[in-house]
């Protein structure tokens, strides 16, 4: 973990509101790893608000990329940053992270919106190829799945309105998929809204297949000090006992596996 002023290279917006930014943090990008996130300062609202954390979209060639949404004050103030400007920078931060699965297995990746971000990251980084699955409520809502293309991932798209490819929720389409590949080996990498990740624990059990889960919830001071992102979860021993704990999801997360999560009702 580091703290560092990082200079900004590049800032703009993407579409719905979204928009990329690129920090030149070479130790910082050297130490990331596909799940974990950042703390941002945001610039002029240092005495009155939190550091904003967001989800490491790219860390290559010393160079930390982070995909945001301005949907509140510290997120529209990030708006107003310009290329050159310095932006205080803590990470990279969580101890889980997604870990790669062998050449033998085909990673599925799925994406709720700008959950999609850290998909990227690791995508450059898994052995092999896969499918990726991007769902979002409009055509606004999907995001950079060009990059994926490029990279030869093959993406299938869903939306709620039907805008852009197939209409409805992107459980669909993974349901799909895995039906038709019952003896292909698979394992399941998600970020998104937690309806989204609650869904894609319950095809994990049902498939019998594995799948990671990257949780957001409020993380304020992001070093498991404040206690305010808890998440219950169901962990067995080597014995095979079961037993609840609570867990930090800034520290301990923010990537935790199927099956261990125990979500509200």
């Amino acid at each position: 973990m580091q703290l560092d002023d990082a200079e900004i290279i590049f800032h703009e917006p993407l579409k719905g509101g979204y928009r990329l930014i690129k920090f030149k943090a070479p130790e910082m990008a050297a130490a990331s790893k596909p799940g974990q996130y950042v703390q941002v300062r945001i610039p002029n609202l240092e005495a009155t608000a939190l550091r904003r954390p967001f989800s490491i979209c790219g860390a290559e060639d010393g160079v930390l990329t982070i995909l945001y949404k301005q949907v509140g004050r510290g997120t529209f103030a990030m708006g107003d940053l310009q290329v050159g400007q310095k932006v205080n920078i803590l990470g990279p931060l969580g101890d889980g992270v997604f870990p790669l699965c062998d050449s033998a297995t085909t990673p599925l990746l799925i994406g709720g919106g700008f959950g999609v971000a850290p998909l990227l990251f690791l995508a450059k980084q898994l052995p092999q190829k896969g499918v990726l699955f991007v769902g979002g409520r409009t055509s606004e809502d999907i995001l950079i799945t060009e990059e994926f293309e490029k990279l030869g991932w093959e993406v299938q798209l869903c939306t709620n309105d039907g805008s852009v490819g197939t209409k409805g929720f992107v459980t669909a389409a993974l349901d799909a998929w895995l039906e038709a590949h019952p003896e292909t080996k698979a394992e399941m990498y998600a970020c998104g809204p937690e309806p989204m990740l609650k869904a894609i624990d319950e095809r994990a059990a049902r498939f019998g297949r594995v799948a990671w889960l990257s949780l957001d919830h409020r993380m304020a001071c992001g070093v498991g000090a404040c206690l305010g992102c808890i998440q219950k979860v169901r962990l067995t021993d080597a014995a095979g006992n079961v037993e609840e704990k609570t867990l930090r999801v800034c520290k301990d997360g923010p990537i935790f596996k199927s099956g261990t999560i125990v979500w509200e009702a």
